[in-house]
């Protein structure tokens, strides 16, 4: 999972799920699902088959170039496995949500509206655990002006980070199961709160760095 590599396996992976079920899918494929699991957005089937491999390239070719446009490009030596560890996460997600539209498309019984959050659970879980390793950096993880401005400030942030995170996803796992007219604001609150709890922090500790240089 954190070789620099492995988003062009996914996107073989995905190409060759493409290719297996290409003469069974419809000319018009489902892409696009409202709360309460009702198609209302239709993809002609070459762009529905086959715009997901060529994100995860498009992504993995991206993240390639990104550590070199970064001004503190040297920090990523220190964590360049967690770096990719992040992207094949996001990658992975991409590459799974695109099996299951191309199984839905063939026939099977998919619930995208209760598959899609367990996918997004399962990554929050990831990243969750992977979030306090990250250094400061401009592209990945926690990036808020505060963050940006104090090294001390990033990583006490991603600690608190890495924990709201993998909650979150904890979270999600369950609020998958329940009433999908209760499941989407559970899960917009659930985000929301995961996100904005290491936001507010990093404000909070920078304003007390600042306040301790007066």
């Amino acid at each position: 999972m954190r070789s620099r590599w492995f988003g062009l396996l996914v996107a073989l992976a995905a190409l060759a799920a493409t290719w297996y079920a290409w003469d069974q899918l419809p000319p018009r494929m489902a892409t696009h699902w409202d709360a309460f699991g009702h198609v209302n957005g239709y993809s002609p089937r070459a762009f529905g088959a086959l715009f997901a491999p060529a994100l995860i390239v498009a992504l993995t070719l991206l993240f390639q170039v990104l550590p070199a446009l970064d001004p503190r490009h040297r920090n990523y030596e220190k964590f360049i496995g967690t770096y990719w560890g992040i992207a094949n996460c996001v990658l992975l997600f991409v590459g799974l949500i695109h099996v299951m539209m191309l199984a839905n498309a063939l026939g099977y019984p998919v619930a995208m509206t209760r598959v899609a959050p367990l996918g997004m659970g399962m990554l929050f879980i990831a990243l969750g655990n992977i979030l306090p390793r990250v250094e400061p950096n401009w592209f990945v993880g926690i990036r808020t002006p505060w963050t940006l401005s104090s090294d001390t400030v990033w990583r006490k942030t991603h600690r608190t980070g890495g924990w709201t995170f993998f909650l979150a996803g904890c979270a999600l796992l369950i609020e998958a199961v329940i009433p999908l007219g209760n499941f989407w604001p559970a899960m917009v609150i659930t985000i929301a709160v995961a996100a904005l709890i290491p936001v507010v922090q990093s404000f909070i500790l920078w304003k007390g760095e600042q306040g301790g240089q007066a």
